[in-house]
């Protein structure tokens, strides 16, 4: 089944994994360089909510801009929005495997993403992301440094669109509160064949 086109002005929740289990980050060098590469080719066409990079697979959840706030090329010719994403996956393998000596692909062929239309998902769906350092048994989400909750709770500059996700859980403690006790509602995640 093909899947659907990315649009403008959509909120998505992003995610791929890479091929046979392995490991697309090795070290804290990899996950550093990835995020420099999203803020190379995706914050130019999109906001981020929440992230967290594992070593085998990641989420992002965003939303694409609108279309006067896109770079022009992507103005004229919206068909070119998912350009961005296979830039960031090129990018990222040809570095990866120049460090590490490897060919191929890292990332299976065809990223995952879904539309979020419901804000109820889009709410489930960031304790989800965030917690899934948890979720995995790789680390407690709340010391996990590759993910958004740590920008989400403090006051430091981040490029998380932090404001936005409070409001959806109209305050900061309340947030901290329903990530700490993990409140979710996996019967509305049911898409989240990643694993």
């Amino acid at each position: 089944m093909k899947s659907q086109p990315i649009e403008i002005s959509q909120y998505y929740h992003y995610f791929n994994r890479s091929n046979n289990k392995e490991l697309i980050f090795r070290e804290k060098e990899n996950y550093v360089y990835f995020l420099r590469l999203i803020n190379k080719y995706i914050l130019p066409i999109a906001e981020i909510y929440s992230y967290c990079l594992l070593p085998n697979h990641f989420h992002f959840i965003l939303r694409i801009k609108d279309s006067k706030d896109l770079p022009e090329k992507y103005q004229s010719n919206k068909s070119k929005i998912s350009q961005p994403f296979s830039n960031l996956f090129n990018a990222y393998t040809k570095a990866y495997n120049k460090k590490y000596g490897r060919k191929g692909s890292l990332f299976q062929k065809h990223p995952k993403h879904i539309l979020i239309t419901n804000e109820n998902y889009l709410r489930n769906l960031i304790v989800y992301v965030n917690c899934n350092p948890s979720h995995h048994n790789i680390e407690n989400f709340d010391t996990y440094s590759y993910s958004s909750h740590k920008a989400l709770l403090s006051n430091l500059p981040t490029k998380i669109i932090r404001t936005a996700v409070i409001d959806l859980f109209d305050t900061k403690e309340n947030l901290a509160f329903v990530l700490k006790n993990k409140h979710i509602n996996m019967k509305l995640l049911n898409d989240l064949d990643l694993e």
